[in-house]
């Protein structure tokens, strides 16, 4: 079962405000839009960060979803690439001003895995103790070689 998305910024910070805005934002947007099992969070994740970066928003919103992307599974490599490819159709400027906030949330390799399939990927990322790099430290101590792993 897919966990719901819920938000509760609308009406935390606009509810006493402009209270039908607040609803849209948390009920609709976030409520309904983003619970919509049609495309994949990570996908959904990685277009917001797109059309936000295309229309040259730069600002705590924009630092938000590049972390929501991080925590659905983009890696620091994706994003970079996904900067870079948008900046060449959105503007250079864009691409340096999201690059900074990227750099906020990523660090350089952040996440990186020895495995091709992205299948193991995630497989490895779920794991309490994942794998990591080969480790061929105390190889001498055991009698299987290295070459039938």
């Amino acid at each position: 079962m897919v966990k719901k998305i819920t938000q509760t910024a609308g009406r935390t910070m606009l509810g006493g405000f402009a209270p039908e805005f607040a609803h849209f934002n948390d009920d609709i947007l976030f409520g309904e839009n983003w619970n919509n099992q049609d495309i994949g969070i990570k996908t959904r994740c990685i277009i917001t960060v797109v059309a936000l970066m295309s229309q040259g928003i730069a600002d705590s919103s924009l630092k938000f979803h590049l972390q929501n992307a991080k925590n659905n599974g983009v890696s620091q490599k994706e994003i970079v690439a996904i900067i870079t490819h948008t900046a060449f159709y959105t503007g250079w400027p864009k691409g340096w001003a999201v690059f900074n906030l990227a750099k906020e949330i990523w660090q350089i390799n952040e996440g990186d895995l020895p495995y091709e399939d992205e299948g193991m990927r995630a497989h490895v990322k779920e794991m309490a103790f994942p794998i990591g790099e080969f480790n061929e430290a105390f190889a001498e101590y055991f009698t299987n070689s290295i070459e039938t792993w």
